[in-house]
């Protein structure tokens, strides 16, 4: 998983030892993942649901609220008894920076504590470069940073950077030089970049962190597994299970573009070859549309007409075959469906995926429900920001839910 590189000492791991130091951390993680949870959480419902004395809590909570990291609601009244008092997350206690490194664009953004986007810079490119993304990120930097206070900028935690695995191998598929492609193979890129910031540096893989952001901060929550397939310049996706995200023994599970779909009378190919934006691209050009808006505008595509009606019922078609297959191995919750693109064309894609799962055999195979993905074409940079978050402050999913009544 994440590692950091340099920095500020972190917090201590809460999984080690049962020492005070450790209990203290762990606590705090607690409360502070209770009341971002829930957005909101009085002492005695903290108190309740995380088992934890009523004594503790206020001590952990008036720690937290000098730090800055809580902020006091107004007291509710209740029938009987002192009033309580909600406490909330400070947006503004500690902020994180994601890097989302794509074949045909970067994006960087800075979060707030709470998880909303408080500005963000985009580039774009026919192929990305070692030097390309630096240059970008150098620039980005300072421009998120110096939107923010002079107190403030102290409070960026880290930068955590969402990419492809071994950027080198896709050289052919999106069109660029093999050389220039291949100088990525040698490029330690946690290394360059925590020589230009002076934040922690923390790096996924670029559908893993999409996958965990649609846990933390949008519909996963609500399911206890699910399958998620994200449709950028190709398509992955992720896996969650027992309300966690399940990177596998290499960090790549969940690799679902990879995923064979067989063809009738042809040879199985895989599935980032039917559902991706590249295949939109490829088909616009042959139609004289300029598929540049693809990319430097993914929440606002213009009306490209028929071929974007084309690919979406092709890619809905080779959507179900993957989706049958994965519920085949491991019997879903859910089905979360989203992309680089606008929510209508994500609309489209859902609406159209019942049909589309009617035309298979699914005998055997209980087909879960498909929702659309909430966080929309942010994700992978909006993940990338919360491995600060979580490595500093916050416990993870499966820890609350396990750990918490």
């Amino acid at each position: 998983m994440a590692t950091a590189i340099n920095g500020p000492d972190r917090v201590i791991d809460p999984s080690g030892g049962a020492n005070q130091t450790r209990v203290r951390a762990h606590n705090s993680r607690l409360v502070l993942t209770l009341v971002r949870r829930h957005g909101s959480l009085p002492k005695s419902e903290i108190s309740r649901r995380s088992g934890l004395s009523p004594q503790t809590v206020s001590v952990i909570m008036r720690g937290l609220e000098q730090d800055g990291l809580l902020l006091r609601g107004e007291p509710q009244r209740g029938r009987v008894g002192q009033p309580s008092i909600p406490m909330s997350l400070n947006a503004d206690g500690v902020y994180s920076m994601g890097l989302k490194i794509g074949r045909r664009s970067a994006d960087l953004v800075l979060m707030d504590f709470v998880g909303v986007e408080r500005k963000a810079v985009r580039t774009t490119f026919p192929y990305p470069t070692p030097e390309k993304i630096m240059a970008f990120v150098q620039s980005g930097i300072d421009a998120l940073s110096s939107s923010l206070p002079d107190n403030a900028q102290k409070r960026i935690i880290g930068i955590g950077v969402a990419m492809p695995f071994e950027l080198w191998n896709w050289a052919e598929k999106i069109n660029a030089p093999s050389e220039d492609m291949e100088a990525w193979r040698a490029f330690d890129f946690k290394k360059a970049l925590s020589t230009i910031c002076n934040y922690p540096v923390f790096v996924e893989n670029d559908m893993t962190a999409a996958c965990g952001a649609e846990l933390v901060f949008g519909r996963g929550a609500k399911f206890t597994d699910f399958v998620y397939f994200f449709i950028g310049s190709f398509i992955g996706g992720g896996i969650v299970l027992d309300h966690s995200v399940y990177s596998g023994r290499t960090g790549n599970a969940g690799a679902l573009g990879s995923m064979p779909i067989a063809q009738e009378n042809k040879r199985p190919r895989q599935l980032i070859e039917k559902a991706s934006i590249v295949v939109l691209e490829q088909m616009l050009k042959e139609e004289g549309i300029d598929p540049s808006p693809l990319w430097s505008v993914p929440n606002n595509w213009v009306d490209f007409g028929q071929p974007l009606d084309d690919w979406i019922i092709s890619t809905a078609r080779h959507l179900a075959i993957a989706i049958a297959s994965s519920c085949a191995v491991i019997d879903f919750e859910a089905v979360i469906i989203d992309g680089g693109f606008p929510g209508s064309v994500r609309q489209r894609i859902v609406s159209a995926m019942p049909e589309q799962l009617r035309h298979l055999d699914l005998q055997g195979i209980d087909a879960p429900e498909v929702f659309e993905g909430q966080v929309g074409s942010g994700a992978r940079a909006l993940g990338a920001a919360s491995l600060p978050l979580f490595e500093h402050y916050l416990l993870k999913q499966n820890v609350l839910f396990k750990d918490v009544a």
